[in-house]
């Protein structure tokens, strides 16, 4: 996710933090920057307005603060803090902040912490999009190795052709691997989502046929 300005102009920023100058100084940088803008203040145990970008004090933030689970934030988040006491950075860090404003907030700033916040918030997302695919395939890889062997029984076709022809049918099909493996292992036909051609040609059905057979005796 490119952190540019035409791509932060219009984006909705919350700040959860009390009015003082830190305040005034953040929305005022935000304005600049593109963005809409809404406050909090004090912080309590409210519905947050819909948001792409959250600022928060974890100077005076608790338990409990998100209406998510701990290191689960839907959107980019970003601790304010003038304190450095280790227990404050650790409560934003399992938060899931992913960038930080020091106190005194000046006159710049903040768009640096926008493009790290933005950033690595999209690389985290990935992230975990990636292990829970790759968490789903080694669930699913006895269901695939049933499905294999069910093509390789069927169809009479070694175990690296029986790969190839899912493959194929998933993709035709637009669905995964994983999903066509469960519908054949569950008694699927196999000649309902295999290609005609291809089961013949599994089954060794493109040799010759009867007709090129006449056509040769005659």
């Amino acid at each position: 996710m490119n952190a540019d300005i035409a791509s932060l102009h219009g984006r909705r920023a919350l700040i959860l933090h009390r009015k003082d100058r830190n305040r005034d100084a953040l929305e005022s940088q935000l304005h600049r920057i593109g963005l809409d803008v809404a406050c909090l203040a004090p912080l309590s145990e409210v519905a947050l307005p819909d948001a792409d970008v959250i600022f928060f004090d974890a100077d005076l933030g608790y338990q409990g603060l998100f209406p998510w689970n701990p290191s689960e934030a839907p959107v980019p988040l970003i601790a304010i803090l003038a304190s450095e006491a280790p227990g404050r950075i650790e409560w934003a860090l399992d938060q899931g902040a992913t960038a930080w404003l020091h106190k005194p907030i000046g006159s710049t700033g903040v768009f640096s912490a926008l493009a790290v916040a933005l950033r690595l918030f999209e690389e985290r997302r990935q992230m975990r999009a990636s292990i829970a695919d790759l968490s789903e395939r080694v669930r699913a890889r006895p269901i695939v190795v049933r499905a294999t062997l069910a093509v390789m029984s069927g169809l009479g076709v070694d175990e690296n052709r029986a790969l190839g022809l899912l493959r194929q049918a998933a993709m035709r099909e637009r669905v995964t691997v994983e999903l066509l493996s469960v519908r054949i292992a569950a008694g699927g036909a196999l000649a309902g989502l295999l290609p005609q051609e291809a089961v013949a040609t599994a089954a060794g059905r493109t040799q010759p046929g009867r007709a090129q057979l006449r056509r040769k005796q005659t």
